[in-house]
């Protein structure tokens, strides 16, 4: 018995520890407005780095601005109309 609650116990604090470091990394929230097709969508990300947070809030705007391959792409590369980021 003694041994399940050991086991049980290192199990619950690494988990913990790995949910703790995840979280601390994600310390950036970025905002992009994009405008494509006449439409504009604004989208937040949040990320380690400004990059990965402007990338993957352009990707979630792109992603209901455009359909298809080739307008995902022409949509990626239009600059954004705004963008905000904030720790």
């Amino acid at each position: 018995m003694k041994k399940v609650l050991v086991g049980l116990s290192i199990g619950v604090a690494f988990v913990t520890g790995v949910v703790l470091l995840a979280l601390h990394q994600v310390q950036l929230k970025c905002e992009v407005c994009i405008r494509y097709g006449g439409r504009q969508v604004c989208e937040a990300a949040h990320a380690a780095d400004r990059t990965q947070a402007v990338m993957q809030a352009t990707a979630a705007a792109c992603a209901q601005l455009s359909s298809g391959v080739t307008a995902g792409l022409q949509c990626s590369n239009a600059p954004p109309v705004s963008l905000e980021c904030s720790e």
